[in-house]
């Protein structure tokens, strides 16, 4: 499968793939583990245009302050809290 992206979202995408089931990250910490640790913006930015939003589980990056932050895929934040819930995510959402 080719994804189509621009090499910084290639690049994001790649990191979040990195994600265990079950487990979440910050923007901040995958804009740190990409070597771009003021991108973290960009970063939530490059989640928004994700094309595969189960495949590359952007739902499991969330914002540092532990609030949910955004979520472009179908169903939209309440589908980012389910897909959390489903994967016995230990944070409370």
């Amino acid at each position: 499968m080719e994804i189509i992206g621009t090499n910084f979202e290639k690049l994001v995408w790649n990191e979040i793939s990195n994600i265990p089931f079950g487990k979440t990250t910050t923007y901040k910490d995958i804009a740190i583990k990409i070597g771009r640790p003021n991108s973290s913006r960009a970063v939530a930015n490059a989640c928004g245009k994700n094309p595969y939003p189960i495949i590359i589980p952007c739902h499991r990056v969330i914002c540092s302050n532990g609030k949910l932050g955004g979520y472009s895929g179908p169903g939209g934040l309440p589908k980012k809290r389910i897909l959390l819930k489903n994967e016995n995510n230990e944070t409370k959402f």
